[in-house]
């Protein structure tokens, strides 16, 4: 009984998953690039509103002088505001790809950030959403690389899929909560098979929904930066914690779109 019961409610939910995906198959490669790049769009936007205060922490953290601390937040501004144009426009996209990239590994050491591990962690987490639009970019048949074939699952843009899928799942793990009441265990439990889902590429699509469903309502409930008056720090906080959780979103949205490619337990199961 119970084994009808659960089948019967993954059909339901695959059925429902295929409806939302035939309905909106034209505008969710939109959305999905719109809330990939909206951290970075938000942090270049922020770098100018706050020139002054970057450049002397980055001066004070560093004692790097007033000239680098002034190229380094040019560069960010000027990386992370033109690479964003370049996506939403689709134009050079793996070039701003690599941007971005250069922009978190160069954030990454900067801030800090990787002696800290739960920031770390979203950091690999928005390179894995960069990955997945590094391969959507990539036309079929073609290889990014010189001297690289692109030959079915051998293909780079298969493996730019598998590790654009593991790593996004890497923010799920900074939402872990490991404590004995019973929300939280369901919620670890429930929140685990769904990132193992995704990371081996089995009901991907439906997997990939509900987690972007999941991180959607812990983005707008624990996130709340408008809740928040402008001047306290824990606004820009928020703020950035509430566009970092979005860009992941993204991501998963195009695993939805695009599906999770030829490395994966979907791909495999059409050849059994």
């Amino acid at each position: 009984m119970n084994s009808v019961s659960s089948d019967t409610l993954v059909s339901l939910a695959s059925g429902l998953s295929g409806l939302f995906l035939r309905v909106t198959k034209q505008y969710l490669p939109h959305l999905a690039r719109l809330c990939l790049i909206s951290t970075f769009l938000e942090d270049g936007i922020r770098m100018w509103f706050q020139w002054n205060e970057q450049k002397d922490y980055i001066e004070a953290t560093w004692g790097c002088g007033y000239f680098l601390a002034t190229c380094f937040v040019l560069l960010n501004l000027t990386g992370q505001l033109g690479g964003c144009v370049l996506i939403l426009s689709r134009n050079f996209v793996q070039y701003a790809c690599f941007g971005l990239f250069g922009v978190i590994a160069l954030q990454t050491v900067a801030y800090s950030i990787l002696w800290d591990i739960k920031f770390l962690m979203r950091n690999l987490a928005l390179g894995g959403g960069l990955l997945l639009l590094l391969a959507e970019s990539r036309s079929e048949g073609k290889s990014m690389f010189a001297g690289v074939p692109s030959m079915g699952e051998s293909s780079p843009k298969q493996y730019m899929q598998l590790g654009g899928r593991v790593l996004l799942v890497l923010m799920f793990m900074t939402l872990l909560h490991f404590d004995p009441s019973f929300f939280s265990i369901l919620q670890n439990m429930v929140g685990t098979a769904l990132i193992i889902l995704v990371a081996i590429g089995f009901k991907t699509k439906l997997a990939a929904l509900t987690l972007v469903i999941w991180l959607l309502a812990i983005n707008v409930y624990f996130n709340a930066f408008w809740t928040v008056p402008a001047y306290k720090p824990m606004h820009d906080f928020l703020k950035y914690d509430f566009f970092q959780t979005t860009s992941v979103i993204g991501g998963l949205l195009l695993v939805v779109a695009l599906g999770p490619g030829g490395v994966s337990m979907d791909e495999k199961k059409k050849e059994w």
